[in-house]
């Protein structure tokens, strides 16, 4: 089984110099071949986790080059758990790519870039879970990253190109730190391996030890999107399309979330952060949730959200006992999922009515019934209602907090508390404003574009920007012509869809069509988020397993040193 451990990697990264080879030619035998790919990889990170649970920690040092010289790569209950989420994750959002025709938008990716591209990510994202060095731990970080620059840019809108731009520059700023922390790490210890370094940071002086965990949690917060260091993230994935934004917000924070847990728990057993771990995770829940409250854009609500609850992540990091631990891993696995969920519907609402604007949104419960229950499920398990798997993750956290006893733990269990309500409350805001109330009068004089029920393979959200920018220049239309353009912009309106003169002239484009696998991957993410209430007594004993084995250490050790 250790053979299988660097695939995850590797399989990605293999198909990815393929389909540059391809371009954007034979579309079919692209999306077959990402599909195959995801695949694989989802059913051997399965069979990961399950050997890894069995006969513990698996690991292969490539080249067979023992540390501290080779490429390490571990897979433990963690990382298992970790890849299994992640691989059905990016599937489900790579089959709702399909559906919206993101690869196939050969004017925007002159050489099938979409593909590619997601790949790398995938890539990334398991040689971070896979990484037994902080060298490696950095690599996948780049991998993903520098894949996620062109996922959040495509398409090349000013808008996308400006939010980019900041996220490159926090990216950039985060990876330098990080190297400075490795080299640091390594002249004091003179390795960067970390079953080494669990016990040669043991050695060195105090001072400098809490110094290089300070900084490895420095540049993991800004990953993850932990207060104050979260600024970048509302404005930056809003933006993107609906599938990247979805991948983005259910997985690249969790990596940062993911180095956390295995640093904290490896490297820095009994941290001396761990107060100020909390004050950071009560920060980020009041922050977020509060900042949530006040927003009135489905994305950026959800992305609000998205940060406060990356507090009750690192609330158990930050309690650091088996309890906390196993409650912070239920909440990651959970978090993934659900986020993810919750953003496909946001671009399913986007694609249907041309806009995340609550206060132009109204009657989706009456007009979209599917599309209502799609949003209901995950809106109600991430405010944490009984049974479903989020109240399971913050039970665990707060019973926890309530047994670690301090001040500071019962603070976190309060916050959590109010910060569960108040998510409540912002997904009923949303669910009235959206779809429980009529549609407000003059909605559709807004120049909302939607799509056409007859194209089985729509483009991206930039045929709706550009519709509605058509539509706010004036241009009119002819009602069924099928062939219809804006009178300033000679933008064609799709074949099949009904248009009218809206409001001071605007063309107005209507449907109640979405394509099917697009509903059909959101469906399957919901029911995906419901297994995990379903398996709650199995998923609380795996991940009290993991927690037990990480604050152990001596099993990942042994696996990659030897007895």
């Amino acid at each position: 089984m250790n053979a299988l451990v660097p695939l995850p990697v590797l399989l990605p990264l293999c198909v990815t110099g393929l389909k540059l080879v391809i371009g954007p030619r034979l579309h079919r035998f692209q999306r077959f071949i990402s599909l195959a790919v995801l695949g694989a990889v989802l059913v051997l990170s399965v069979l990961l986790m399950v050997a890894a649970d069995r006969h513990g920690p698996l690991s292969v040092h490539l080249g067979d080059f023992a540390p501290p010289v080779g490429i390490t790569l571990v897979a433990d209950r963690l990382s298992g758990l970790m890849l299994t989420v992640s691989s059905a994750v990016t599937l489900l959002v790579l089959v709702y790519s399909l559906g919206q025709g993101m690869a196939d938008r050969d004017d925007q990716a002159p050489v099938g870039v979409f593909h590619p591209a997601y790949l790398i990510l995938v890539a990334g994202v398991s040689c971070t879970f896979l990484a037994g060095d902080l060298v490696n731990l950095y690599v996948g970080f780049e991998i993903m990253l520098v894949a996620s620059f062109v996922l959040l840019t495509i398409g090349g809108t000013a808008t996308r190109i400006r939010a980019g731009s900041t996220y490159v520059i926090i990216s950039l700023f985060s990876s330098v730190l990080f190297l400075v922390a490795i080299a640091m790490t390594y002249a004091v210890a003179g390795t960067v391996n970390f079953a080494q370094l669990a016990g040669r940071l043991q050695e060195v002086p105090i001072g400098v030890r809490t110094l290089l965990e300070a900084m490895l949690l420095t540049v993991f917060a800004i990953k993850a999107a932990v207060f104050p260091l979260a600024a970048w993230l509302p404005d930056s994935y809003p933006t993107a399309p609906a599938p990247v934004t979805a991948v983005f917000a259910g997985l690249l924070t969790k990596v940062g979330v993911y180095s956390m847990l295995r640093t904290q728990t490896l490297l820095f057993p009994g941290h001396r952060l761990g107060d100020l771990l909390m004050l950071a995770a009560l920060a980020s829940m009041a922050v977020g949730i509060l900042g949530a409250v006040a927003q009135t854009d489905l994305k950026r609500v959800l992305s609000f959200t998205l940060i406060s609850h990356i507090g009750y992540m690192v609330f158990g990091i930050g309690l650091a006992g088996r309890g906390s631990i196993s409650g912070a891993i239920v909440y990651v696995a959970h978090h993934i999922t659900v986020q993810t969920t919750l953003f496909l519907v946001a671009g399913l609402v986007e694609r249907r009515d041309g806009t995340t604007e609550l206060t132009r949104l109204g009657g989706l419960a009456k007009s979209a019934p599917l599309l209502a229950v799609l949003f209901f499920v995950p809106a109600m398990n991430l405010a944490g209602i009984p049974p479903l798997s989020g109240f399971i993750g913050k039970l665990g956290l707060m019973r926890a907090g309530v047994d670690a006893g301090g001040g500071w733990a019962w603070a976190l269990v309060a916050g959590s508390a109010a910060t569960s309500l108040l998510t409540l409350y912002v997904m009923a805001k949303v669910w009235n404003l959206a779809f429980w109330r009529d549609a407000p009068p003059g909605a559709e004089a807004e120049g909302v574009v939607l799509e056409s029920a007859e194209d089985d393979e729509p483009g991206d959200d930039e045929d709706a920007e550009g519709a509605r920018a058509a539509g706010a220049a004036g241009g009119g239309g002819a009602a069924g012509s099928g062939k219809a353009t804006g009178s300033g912009s000679g933008l064609p309106v799709p074949a099949g869809a009904v248009v009218s003169a809206g409001f001071l002239g605007q063309s107005i484009t209507t449907t109640k069509r979405l394509p099917w696998p697009m509903l059909a991957a959101t469906g399957v993410a919901v029911a995906l988020g419901l297994s995990y209430t379903v398996l709650g007594g199995p998923l609380t004993t795996f991940t009290q397993a993991a927690a037990t084995e990480l604050l152990a250490r001596t099993p990942y050790i042994e696996a990659v040193l030897g007895r």
